[in-house]
């Protein structure tokens, strides 16, 4: 399946049928549905009996193995934490796991999964594409999100990239191609996907049964999975409350951030902080706030309090944070000094 607003792609990318890439890197904004467009792309590529548009039959034993999880000439390369989410981790994870001595199955129990792609779980791929295919048809890698990777698993994927196996197609899935090494970007056919516009994303959000559409899709920058994932957020009270506290400006009390926000992953707080400093700067320049333009009333008065070379600096700030925001770090800490750091710009 694809969503409506994806449909200008698909139909553009049937040009490459003829001369299809060893590696095609779909890029864009989080929350637009890359990852489904890639996975509904390979099970195109892999189908037997597809339509004249490229669309799969959906009746093929390839369409049906596929859909199953378990089609011979199919890898999807993941990390850990995100195996059990998509429900499709495949064999190359398990193998991976098995390949990875260091730890031991004891140091394993308790540890919790990795965020990122590892060496094993590339090297494991050698295995599959050093084998021909089991339909005489491609065989189809899905490598998700490729920022993902670690160093040593790029460069494992660098020489794979570098002399692809004949009848292999990998295709990368990133959010943040600035993270990805240049050597692996140049060896893929790039494919930027654009945000869909706001009127289709709404549309498309209103018919899931969202209310607050507009609202939840600005918080979101203008991606719908995004602006759903917002609508049924279960931490949408703190958030609310946690906008409550820097719409108060000098008020802002940086110690009960603290506290009361010590529990959530340091990115999930980061992104609210740093959408809310970037409203501020277009509040102050613009008078038009991008994420939460239900706040324009308490955005204006902090923006009119603060001065804007200072509010830049500050966004410096909480963006150099964000490089290290999976690093183990203490939550409390790093809310408690953010937080001052804001409502030291209104002393």
């Amino acid at each position: 399946m694809i969503y409506p607003w994806q449909t200008d792609d698909w139909q553009r990318l049937q040009q490459l049928r003829s001369h299809w890439p060893h590696a095609l890197l779909l890029h864009g904004q989080a929350g637009i549905g890359k990852l489904q467009f890639a996975q509904h792309l390979a099970k195109g590529l892999l189908c037997e009996a597809p339509q004249a548009n490229g669309e799969p039959c959906g009746a093929c034993a390839a369409c049906n193995w596929f859909v199953q999880g378990n089609h011979p000439d199919y890898r999807i390369v993941v990390p850990e934490a995100l195996a059990a989410e998509i429900g499709q981790a495949g064999d190359d994870e398990a193998k991976a796991e098995k390949a990875d001595k260091a730890e031991g199955e004891e140091g394993k129990k308790g540890r919790a999964p990795s965020k990122e792609i590892r060496i094993e779980q590339v090297r494991a791929l050698l295995d599959f594409t050093s084998v021909g295919s089991h339909r005489g048809g491609l065989r189809v890698v899905v490598l998700y999100p490729a920022e993902a990777l670690n160093v040593a698993a790029a460069n494992a994927l660098l020489k794979t990239l570098e002399e692809p196996p004949s009848g292999v197609v990998f295709l990368v899935v990133s959010a943040r191609i600035d993270r990805l090494l240049p050597t692996i970007i140049s060896r893929c056919r790039q494919w930027p996907m654009a945000t869909p516009a706001p009127e289709a994303a709404a549309a498309w959000l209103a018919q899931q049964g969202v209310d607050d559409a507009p609202a939840l899709l600005a918080q979101a920058g203008g991606a719908p999975l995004a602006a759903l994932a917002l609508a049924h957020d279960e931490n949408r009270t703190l958030r609310d409350w946690t906008l409550t506290q820097l719409a108060a400006g000098p008020a802002c009390d940086a110690f009960a951030c603290g506290e009361t926000l010590q529990k959530l992953p340091v990115p999930l707080v980061l992104g609210w902080l740093q959408r809310w400093v970037y409203d501020l700067l277009a509040e102050r320049t613009a008078g038009r706030p991008r994420y939460f333009p239900q706040a324009a009333g308490g955005l204006a008065r902090c923006a009119a309090k603060l001065d804007a070379a200072a509010l830049a600096r500050y966004l410096k700030t909480v963006t150099q944070q964000r490089a290290v925001e999976n690093h183990p770090l203490n939550a409390r800490l790093v809310f408690e000094e953010l937080f001052l750091g804001y409502r030291e710009l209104f002393a």
